[in-house]
């Protein structure tokens, strides 16, 4: 006989929160192979888009962090042919260039010391939706980890090379976890590796709900509270751990040679 049935909403997302904590799973990736797979997921996910893009993690080292090399597509990065960087986009580890675009990373992470990798691409829904010049519409449960946490910038700085444009896209960002570029692609933030490369699957997804949703009628926005609450709900780390491994999960399949 159910003995729950009468228990309080709060107190039932408090027990599950707890058992999710006890029985899903951190993965034990390094740090090169969680960005290689992530590049690859990223592939599979719609998020190829030539050379454009580039992907950025901190490394141990304060003012260092990891990236693809620039003549490589997504499909194409493994764990040992990441180059390690500083701040002035110097190549410390690792053979090959960095795409002089990663500058605008190095504004992100001086701004933002919480964030540990940051993802930049130009996936096919959010550019055709940054080509309106209107913010992302988060109107649906399973898009909720970026209510009220994705930023909008709707003037378009030109190609982020130069200083001025990491100011720019890092002011824009602000405490958010993500941020649609108009006339140009999204940027996904996270504290792990893990959250980014989620946020990043789940944003293009939103983009294509949102650009269905639109050409059949008026998008209605969901109460706040709710949003909020959803929000809440699905964006914990464990969850985001759990959702990474499902996507590598899939990808190994295709990739494993992404690990070496």
């Amino acid at each position: 006989m159910a003995t729950t049935l009468g228990l309080t909403k709060d107190h039932l997302k408090t027990q599950a929160n707890a058992h999710m904590d006890r029985v899903l799973k951190d993965s034990n990736w390094t740090r090169r192979q969680q960005l290689a797979l992530t590049c690859r997921i990223l592939f599979e996910n719609g998020h190829d888009s030539g050379l454009a893009g580039q992907i950025t993690a901190r490394g141990q080292e304060p003012g260092t962090f990891y990236t693809q090399q620039l003549g490589l597509g997504f499909d194409e990065i493994t764990a040992s042919n990441l180059l390690l960087v500083n701040e002035d986009l110097e190549v410390l580890e690792g053979y090959g260039m960095p795409n002089p675009a990663n500058r605008f990373h190095t504004w992100v992470y001086l701004a933002r010391p919480d964030v540990q990798c940051i993802i930049h691409t130009h996936p096919m829904h959010v550019a055709a939706l940054s080509m309106l010049e209107v913010p992302l519409q988060i109107s649906h449960m399973d898009m909720c980890p970026l209510f009220d946490d994705c930023a909008f910038l709707k003037e378009w700085p030109g190609v982020p090379v130069g200083n001025e444009e990491g100011e720019i896209i890092s002011a824009a960002l602000g405490d958010k976890r993500a941020v649609l570029l108009s006339h140009h692609g999204q940027l996904s933030t996270g504290s792990t590796v893990e959250e980014a490369c989620v946020v990043s699957v789940l944003i293009e997804r939103a983009a294509e709900l949102q650009l269905l949703a639109m050409s059949a009628g008026e998008v209605k926005p969901i109460p706040y509270e709710l949003g909020a609450e959803a929000h809440d709900w699905i964006s914990r780390p464990r969850r985001h751990a759990a959702a990474f491994n499902y996507y590598v999960r899939r990808v190994l399949r295709k990739h494993a040679d992404c690990l070496n």
